[in-house]
C-alpha cells in the first residue's frame, strides 16, 4: 500500500493520510442528509436516495484515489440537486430527471475520454464561470429560506419575510446560528454538526418525538428499489436540450475549477497551472455521475471541500480511500435520516450558498463588458428559479457586448454557437 500510494514520495504517511481522509469526510458528509431531504421533495424516496448518495459517493471517491493518485472526494453535487428537484423534476418527473442525469454523465464521459474538456474549458470566460457558480450559490440559499419557511410566498411582492416565530423557522433560525457560529470557529465538519444539533433541538422543541433506541438511529440501509435504474428516457426526451446542456455545463465546470483549486492547494499544478491526469479525474468525475443517475441520485461533482483534507497532509489517494470507506460505513445510519426535519437541513443550503457567491470576487465589475452577463447570470438563477436560464442569458450577453465595444477578439467562437443555442432554447 506504501507503495502503491507512493507515500515516500509525496512526503506523507499513513497516519496523516487517515486523519486527512476523516478530516474531508467530516466536511462533506451533511451531503449523507442534505440530498435526501431535497430530492425527497421531487417525490423520490428519501432511504432509496440516501442509499443510493452513500453508494455513489463511496465507490466514486475510492475509485479516484485508486485511478489517479489524488487526495480528492465526491458527492452528489450542491446546487444542481436543486436544480434537479425543484427545477426538471418539478416539471418533468423526477423519473425523467434522472434520464437527464444519465444522459450528462455520458456526454461529461465522451469530453473527457476525447479529452475535449480542456479545450472547452478554455472557450468560456473565466467570468461567466464565476458568474455560475455565484448565481447557482444565491438559487440555493434562496431555495433554503423557502424551505426553511423564512421566505414564503406573497402576493403583492412575489415574497415576503415568514413568521419567525412559529415552530419551522424558529428552528431553521436556530441551525443557521448553529452552523454560522462553528463556521466563524472554523471547526471541522461545521455543516454537519449544525444539523445534526439542530435535529436535538426539534426534540427539545417538541417538533417531533425523542428517538426511543438506537434501532431509531442505527439499522440496516434503505433500500435502493425505489429508485435503482427508474430513469425513464423516453420522458426524457421531453426536457429541453438547454435543461440537459446546463447539466453537462455546470457539472464540468465546477469539476475543473474544484480540480484545479484544490490541486493548487496541495502543490500538484505543474509550471503552467495545469493538473496533471486531469482528464482522468474527470473521467472518474463522469463515471460517478453516469452511476449516480442508474442508482437514483443527482448529478455526482468533485468537492471543494477536498482542501479540508489536504490542509490536514493529505496528498495520495489512500485519503480518497479513506473517505470513500467512511461514507459506507454511514449506510448503517439510515434510521436517523428519518429524523432529520428539512429545518435542520435548510441552513445548510445557505451557508453552502455564502460560500459559492464568493465566486463573485473573481469577477472584474469595473469592466462593463464583463461585469453585465455576469450580472445577468447571477440574477436570473434565482429569480427565473432556474440554473439553465441563467446560463443561457449569460452566453447570449457576453457576446453581444464584447462585439458592441469592439473586443469581438476576446470571444471564443465556440460562444457564438452557445449564443445561438441559448436564443433558441428562450424561444422554443
Amino acid at each position: 500500500m506504501k507503495n502503491f500510494f507512493r507515500f515516500d514520495e509525496k512526503k506523507t504517511n499513513l497516519k496523516t493520510e487517515i486523519t486527512a481522509g476523516a478530516t474531508t469526510f467530516m466536511t462533506m458528509a451533511y451531503i449523507i442528509f442534505v440530498n435526501p431531504s431535497i430530492l425527497s421533495m421531487a417525490g423520490m424516496d428519501s432511504g432509496a436516495v440516501m442509499t443510493a448518495t452513500i453508494i455513489a459517493a463511496g465507490v466514486t471517491t475510492i475509485l479516484m484515489g485508486l485511478l489517479t493518485n489524488y487526495p480528492f472526494a465526491l458527492a452528489s453535487g450542491m446546487g444542481l440537486n436543486a436544480f434537479f428537484a425543484f427545477v426538471v423534476a418539478s416539471q418533468y418527473g423526477w423519473q425523467a430527471a434522472l434520464g437527464a442525469v444519465l444522459i450528462s454523465g455520458v456526454v461529461f464521459l465522451i469530453l473527457a475520454l476525447s479529452g475535449s474538456v480542456s479545450y472547452i474549458d478554455a472557450a468560456v470566460p473565466a467570468s461567466l464561470k464565476n458568474a455560475v457558480a455565484a448565481g447557482i450559490g444565491l438559487f440555493i440559499a434562496f431555495i433554503g429560506l423557502q424551505n426553511a419557511g423564512i421566505i414564503v410566498g406573497y402576493e403583492a411582492t412575489q415574497v415576503t419575510l415568514g413568521d419567525l416565530t412559529a415552530p419551522g423557522p424558529l428552528l431553521s433560525v436556530i441551525g443557521l446560528v448553529f452552523i454560522a457560529l462553528l463556521m466563524a470557529r472554523k471547526v471541522r465538519g461545521a455543516i454537519l454538526i449544525g444539523i445534526l444539533l439542530t435535529t436535538v433541538v426539534s426534540f427539545i422543541m417538541g417538533f417531533q418525538p425523542f428517538p426511543t433506541g438506537l434501532g431509531d438511529v442505527f439499522g440496516p440501509p434503505a433500500s435502493m428499489g425505489p429508485t435503482f435504474f427508474q430513469l425513464d428516457l423516453r420522458a426524457t426526451f421531453a426536457i429541453p436540450f438547454f435543461v440537459i446542456f446546463s447539466f453537462v455545463f455546470v457539472d464540468v465546470f465546477d469539476t475543473m475549477g474544484t480540480l484545479l483549486g484544490t490541486g493548487a492547494r496541495a502543490g500538484f499544478l505543474d509550471k503552467k497551472g495545469r493538473l496533471p491526469k486531469v482528464n482522468k479525474a474527470m473521467l472518474v468525475d463522469a463515471i460517478g455521475t453516469t452511476g449516480g443517475a442508474v442508482l437514483g441520485t443527482s448529478t455526482v461533482t468533485t468537492y471543494i471541500e477536498s482542501t479540508a483534507g489536504i490542509s490536514e497532509g493529505g496528498r495520495t489517494g489512500f485519503t480518497s480511500v479513506v473517505v470513500g470507506i467512511l461514507f459506507f460505513l454511514t449506510l448503517f445510519l439510515a434510521p436517523l435520516a428519518g429524523l432529520v426535519p428539512a429545518e435542520a437541513t435548510a441552513p445548510a443550503l445557505i451557508i453552502v450558498g455564502v460560500m459559492m457567491v464568493a465566486s463573485v470576487m473573481k469577477i472584474d465589475f469595473n469592466d462593463f463588458t464583463e461585469a453585465f452577463p455576469s450580472f445577468l447570470t447571477i440574477i436570473f438563477m434565482p429569480l427565473a428559479y432556474s440554473i439553465a436560464d441563467g446560463i443561457a442569458v449569460g452566453f447570449i450577453a457576453f457576446p453581444l457586448v464584447k462585439v458592441v465595444a469592439g473586443k469581438k477578439g476576446e470571444v471564443h467562437w465556440l460562444l457564438y454557437i452557445l449564443a445561438v443555442i441559448s436564443l433558441i432554447h428562450f424561444i422554443w
